[in-house]
Parts: C-alpha cells; structure tokens; sequence
C-alpha cells in the first residue's frame, strides 16, 4: 500500500493524536467519544491493527517499508518493538521533525527530498536515511532553504528536544548525540502490539 496522502484530520480522528502527521489539532471530546465506541466492538486483532497503523501514519511510511523495520527490529538483540521505534525515530526526516526544522514529518520529508538537508557537509536527500551518535545535520547555505527552516524554529510542533538531539537555533545546525530513549517518543502507542500483528502473518 502507498503512502497516505489525504486528509490527515480524518486519520487523527479515528487514531488519535499523531503528533508527525498533522500540527492541526481536533475536538478532543468528539474524538474521544468516537473513540469510546470503537473500543466496545473492536476486536485483538482491530486492535492491533490499529496500533500498526498508528505507527504507519505517524512516520508516513508505506506497508512494506514498516514491514521491513519489523525484519530489521527482529534481528538485533533486545526488545523488538523497542528497536523498532528507534529504528523509526532515527529517520533523517523525523530527525528534522523532532529539532524543530520542520512542523511535521512530512515537512521534514520535503525538506530532505528537495536537498535542503546535510549530514556531515554532505547533501542528503533520502528521508530514510538511519541517523547515527555523532551526526551533524545542517541547511544548505541559500536564503530559501534556511528561511523555512526559520519560520518552523520559530513555533515548533513539539515543545521539548529529545535528550538524545542538540540544537543551535541561530546557526540551524543539529547534532544526534545517542540512540533515543523510549520515554521519549512522542507517539502513545503500544510497540509490542505491532510486533505481535506481524508474527501472526
């Protein structure tokens, strides 16, 4: 399945706060209620379907990208579904996201694909790209480039930088100083969820 591209209100509505989908905000109490309702009828398996989906949405990434993450999550030693989100967390584009370089992941993910993003001084224009202890990320050196990285700065989607990132406000340069901490994710989800939905395939 491709990546979403419509409406992002009605995702949020039916799967909560996803806080790298959309800045916009929605009627808790509406949202909710609604919610409420599902819960009554929904089954294991709906449930887990919806926590995978979460993750899918949130990080605007396809089934078989998510798929692979899992694979990749399996491999390495420790809990799964913990390596997974670090796995995801350590995007380049949701990088971007969580310095404040962007207002949401798909910004950031346009940011990157239009080749306003360094890593190292090396012009990186892949959204994917894993993010590893020691990176520096960087605007390219043009007016346009720092000037939307600017106006996201200045109200940023998420209020506090994770631990494991730096920032340098005025001169927009970014470090990764360590692996993300699990409390710091920003997404209310249940990873293990997600890791028993694609045992089961």
């Amino acid at each position: 399945m491709a990546r979403y591209r419509g409406p992002r209100l009605r995702i949020v509505r039916r799967l909560g706060e996803l806080p790298g989908l959309t800045s916009k905000k929605i009627d808790t109490k509406k949202s909710q209620g609604r919610q409420k309702k599902r819960q009554k009828k929904m089954s294991e398996y709906a449930i887990r379907l919806q926590e995978k989906q979460k993750l899918r949405f949130n990080y605007g990434i396809s089934e078989i990208q998510l798929l692979r993450y899992v694979y990749l999550a399996r491999k390495v030693k420790g809990s799964t579904g913990q390596v997974l989100l670090q796995l995801l967390e350590m995007r380049l584009d949701n990088t971007i996201f969580r310095l404040g370089m962007a207002s949401t992941i798909p910004a950031a993910r346009q940011l990157v694909n239009h080749g306003h993003i360094c890593i190292n001084g090396s012009r990186v224009s892949i959204p994917s790209f894993q993010c590893k202890p020691g990176d520096i990320i960087t605007v390219k050196d043009n007016s346009k480039s720092q000037a939307l990285v600017e106006k996201s700065l200045a109200s940023p989607a998420l209020i506090n930088i994770p631990t494991h990132l730096e920032l340098d406000k005025e001169k927009q340069i970014g470090k990764v100083n360590g692996i993300i901490e699990r409390s710091w994710v920003a997404l209310t989800l249940n990873e293990l969820l997600v890791v028993e939905f694609y045992s089961r395939k």
